[in-house]
């Protein structure tokens, strides 16, 4: 269901509805999600209406802006050698609308639990949005309403053998692309001494044509100083 429509539109999934009816200027917007209801009516005559996944940590509430995976699987990663894995991470979904070749946001929602977690101990640790997933080596098939991939390239500068449990990624770095049946991410984690690895996004697709989504968490707030993230409470 991504991409740009013209209204009236009217969408129905499974645990889903989404209308937008127009009188005139005046825009009606309605959507339901599982036990969620929401309705707004938006002052926008000629706007269409954009369905974009977005970064995953809009929801509930802005609590956090950090997503932590951790594998169903641990796995070692060889010294000095680069690896590539695949994992899955839970998807949002921003609804826009345009006016004047802009987009306003109106509504996010989500069709998966959200869950949170602690990086680190009680006292200094960081809040993260939480997903479990399990380890691909090839290119995994997911319901692009529920969950996107993650082709994460993962470098092992070390000298030792790296065993990675999880893995923390900055919002701000996120890059997602969506097609008719799959999203996406594409990101490096670099394994440094003392279990200590650097984590960043790659603002490129998996698959050729791809569309990419509207970066709402970063176009809503103050930029940030940096995108790259540094986990230093272990891998």
């Amino acid at each position: 269901m991504f991409g740009s429509y013209n209204c009236p539109v009217s969408i129905e999934k499974e645990n889903l509805l989404i209308s937008l009816e127009t009188e005139g200027d005046v825009k009606y917007y309605r959507r339901e999600c599982l036990d969620n209801e929401v309705e707004k009516i938006v002052l926008n005559g000629n706007g269409n209406i954009l369905f974009n996944p977005v970064e995953p940590v809009n929801l509930p509430k802005e609590i956090t802006s950090y997503l932590l995976i951790e594998f169903e699987r641990s796995f070692m990663v060889e010294p000095g050698t680069t690896r590539k894995i695949y994992i899955k991470f839970p998807v949002e979904v921003g609804v826009f609308i345009s006016a004047k070749k802009k987009y306003e946001v109106i509504d996010v929602f989500t069709m998966v639990n959200q869950k949170f977690i602690l990086y680190g101990d009680p006292r200094s640790g960081i809040i993260c949005k939480y997903w479990l997933s399990d380890v691909y080596f090839s290119l995994p098939s997911a319901d692009p309403m529920l969950e996107g991939v993650i082709e994460l390239e993962i470098m092992n500068t070390t000298i030792h053998w790296a065993e990675l449990t999880r893995v923390v990624f900055n919002a701000y770095a996120m890059k997602i692309y969506y097609g008719d049946d799959i999203v996406s991410m594409k990101a490096k984690m670099k394994i440094m001494a003392g279990e200590i690895a650097e984590t960043d996004f790659v603002n490129s697709p998996i698959n050729k044509g791809m569309k990419k989504s509207v970066e709402l968490y970063t176009t809503r707030r103050v930029v940030a100083l940096g995108t790259k993230f540094l986990m230093e409470k272990g891998l």
